[in-house]
């Protein structure tokens, strides 16, 4: 079987060499990869096109157009019989593909591997981001099989069977994030289960480094999430409330700090954050990161329109 690796990328001139270096280490050799770069901001090309000798192919649009446009772009030009999403901020395992191909060996299914996040050594890193991340995967793994769409993302694969069954994702989903957990539910929705596969876990570079860069994150999370809750509206449990309902100290808390938070001032009050959380008790700092970056996913949800692509 040929796999497929669809790597759609925008400004990953810095990242794109980790994962291309760990691709070419690969220890199963019938693969591809397509590159599309979501309009050309730090010529990311130049940095592919030194990789000639892998079997790499590149897209480049002249502009951006989001997310879905590139992932759409390289799935319709892939070549395999298995097709991988791997995201730009990957650093794969050699046995990456070979495993991704073995998942697909019995009954057809999608596959996810989820991520080992590597955080910077920040103060943020320290008192949330790593607890974060593991508590992340711990619920995942204990989600009900049913369930375990919601962590289609960065890290997975189908055949091409499935992809044409299911079809593209989804160009409503034009800012940031819930394209990928939408099509896991499509996946779903056409009769294939999603499963988590463990040893695909993969090292993940992570983006928001910052309480800022992760509660901006969070309310246009919260964006998309209400967009896929519109679409989908009588096909799938509500994804979440998005208020808090019961009325715990926690929750109400974190539900007045909603009620004023914009994208904007998730920014400014994250930096605040950042700037004291060196002078803090780390399970205050905790606390006030937890507060802020629940908060601003339910503001988010409660203020759907406008979605920036600035992440």
């Amino acid at each position: 079987m040929k796999a497929t690796l669809v790597i759609p990328s925008r400004g990953g001139a810095r990242r794109l060499p980790v994962l291309l270096e760990a691709l070419s280490k690969q220890s199963y050799a019938d693969w591809e990869a397509v590159v599309v770069i979501d309009g050309d901001i730090d010529d990311s090309a130049s940095v592919v096109a030194q990789y000639h000798y892998l079997p790499v192919r590149t897209i480049v649009f002249p502009k951006n157009r989001g997310r879905v446009a590139a992932l759409n772009a390289g799935f319709d030009a892939s070549l395999g019989d298995v097709l991988i999403r791997c995201d730009d901020d990957l650093e794969p395992a050699p046995d990456f593909v070979e495993k991704h191909i073995a998942a697909h060996q019995g009954e057809p299914c999608g596959v996810v591997g989820l991520y080992k996040n590597i955080l910077d050594d920040t103060p943020y890193a320290e008192v949330y981001g790593h607890d974060a991340d593991e508590r992340f995967r711990r619920e995942a793994y204990a989600t009900p099989a049913e369930q375990r769409w919601r962590y289609w993302a960065g890290n997975c694969s189908m055949t091409r069977h499935t992809w044409r069954e299911v079809g593209p994702y989804d160009p409503r989903f034009r800012a940031y994030g819930w394209e990928d957990v939408d099509y896991g539910f499509r996946i779903v929705e056409a009769g294939y289960p999603v499963v988590l596969e463990p040893s695909l876990e993969t090292a993940h570079y992570a983006a928001a480094v910052s309480t800022s860069s992760r509660a901006r994150r969070a309310f246009l999370s919260g964006q998309a999430r209400f967009l896929f809750d519109s679409i989908h509206s009588g096909e799938v449990p509500h994804s979440g409330p998005p208020r808090p309902k019961n009325t715990s100290p926690w929750n109400i808390a974190t539900n007045l700090v909603a009620l004023c938070t914009t994208y904007s001032s998730a920014r400014s009050t994250g930096h605040a954050i950042d700037f004291v959380l060196p002078r803090l008790p780390s399970q205050v700092g905790s606390k006030l990161v937890a507060l802020l970056v629940e908060a601003s996913a339910v503001a988010g949800y409660s203020r759907p329109h406008g979605a920036k692509n600035d992440v």
